[in-house]
């Protein structure tokens, strides 16, 4: 009996950290370090991989229960959210949660500074600072600062979605960093907007029952589809940047396998989004949204392919 309720309490926690987001976030880094491996033939440590992914895995799930201890408010009032942990008071009192948050944002810290033991001090330092760069970014810049007071809040809110994928590279390599590692970082940084702003379309009522001015949320259906539709442009346009990247040879570091891949689920992404300028209505926002995770999937699995062809 003693065991199903630890087992319970462990799963209640482990909701709160947002599962969903931080698998994909992982899955950038992961994708990351493969590629840089195979581009310059590393033989990643399994200490690495482990630092690597874990230093990840405990700095986004830091980020979202952090998030969540702030919108624990809204959170309660919103139709969406009003069934999670802390607003359902299945985590009791609130501060329970914070302080989870805050050792598992001093657990990624330590794990990413601890790469700096198994590759160079170098290396450990720079993925200490993306950790430290996406936990500050994620809740003092977006969620204490910009998501209740402005518009465009998850556009430098969402800067922080690039470092899973530059802490993946720099655990195997400096090399090329700020060329195919930044690359890869914007991949994600520039599908961030289209993603949100395609989920807040969807729950545009919940978002202004609680005042939170989502740009697609306060904004008609029509500029908000076009909005969307403008990111979702921009962001396919550099999904084809990889290509055209060299490394320090002047060799291509991806080839035809990534390009045709981002070209072909690019077009389906810009005909989703069409579809949102064409009927702006929560089905085809929603359907958008649902795509918009696989379709960032699929890019880092070509990359992780194309490299190692």
């Amino acid at each position: 009996m003693q065991k199903e309720k630890s087992e319970s309490r462990i799963a209640v926690y482990y909701e709160l950290t947002k599962p969903k987001i931080w698998y994909l976030l992982v899955f950038t880094a992961f994708g990351a370090t493969l590629t840089a491996a195979n581009i310059y033939h590393v033989q990643v440590s399994p200490a690495t991989w482990l630092l690597m992914l874990f230093s990840v895995a405990s700095g986004s799930a830091a980020a979202n229960t952090l998030t969540n201890y702030h919108d624990r408010d809204i959170d309660a009032i919103m139709e969406r959210t009003k069934n999670r942990p802390l607003p359902s008071k299945r985590i009791y009192p609130a501060e329970k949660a914070r302080n989870f948050g805050l050792a598992l944002a001093g657990i990624s810290l330590i794990l990413a500074f601890g790469i700096t033991f198994t590759t160079t001090l170098e290396q450990g330092v720079w993925a200490t600072i993306f950790i430290a760069f996406a936990l500050l970014d994620n809740i003092i810049v977006y969620s204490y600062v910009l998501k209740r007071k402005s518009r465009t809040n998850i556009i430098l809110g969402g800067l922080c979605g690039g470092s899973p994928p530059l802490i993946g590279w720099v655990a195997v390599s400096m090399t090329d960093l700020w060329t195919m590692g930044l690359a890869m970082a914007g991949l994600v940084f520039i599908w961030i907007p289209m993603h949100i702003w395609a989920l807040t379309l969807h729950f545009k009522d919940d978002y202004n029952k609680v005042n939170v001015p989502m740009l697609t949320a306060v904004q008609s259906e029509k500029t908000s589809a076009r909005a969307i539709s403008v990111s979702t442009f921009v962001m396919v346009l550099f999904s084809i940047v990889p290509f055209f990247l060299t490394n320090q040879s002047g060799e291509p570091m991806v080839g035809a396998v990534y390009l045709w891949t981002a070209v072909a689920s690019g077009v389906l992404m810009i005909i989703l989004s069409a579809w949102v300028i064409v009927k702006p209505m929560e089905k085809a926002a929603w359907t958008l949204f649902k795509f918009s995770s696989p379709y960032l999937a699929v890019l880092f699995i070509a990359l992780m392919v194309d490299s190692a062809l």
